[in-house]
Parts: C-alpha cells; sequence; structure tokens
C-alpha cells in the first residue's frame, strides 16, 4: 500500500488543478476547482481525457466479439 504524505497530495492537487484551468475548466457545477478532493478532480481530469479523445463517442470504431 502506497501511503502519500500531505505535500505530495497538494502537489498532485495542484497539478490537476493547473490542467484544468489550462483546458478551460475553472469550475465543476457552483464549486471551484480548489474546493474539490484529489479524486474528484482526477475524475473531472479524468472525462476531459476521454472527451477529448478521438476513439471515444458514438461515431468511434468498437469492436464486437472478436
Amino acid at each position: 500500500m502506497v501511503f502519500w504524505n500531505e505535500d505530495e497530495s497538494e502537489r498532485r492537487k495542484n497539478e490537476l488543478i493547473e490542467k484544468l484551468i489550462a483546458s478551460n475548466h475553472f469550475k465543476k457545477g457552483n464549486r471551484h476547482l480548489y474546493e474539490l478532493t484529489t479524486a474528484e478532480l482526477e475524475y473531472e481530469y479524468f472525462k476531459l481525457q476521454y472527451n477529448d479523445h478521438p476513439h471515444a463517442g458514438k461515431s468511434a470504431i468498437h469492436w464486437e466479439n472478436f
């Protein structure tokens, strides 16, 4: 099991906030990014990456029973 100290956790949180701001995401609903937990920020960043990926979505190629 990996344990993070507070400095590493805060560093990760700030890194995610910077990446989201760089992609013009400043809030989630009516909450500012700095109010979110690290897990919530990671999920928002994951969603951002997924939505921007060219193979995601309805028009993407999906394999079935190959």
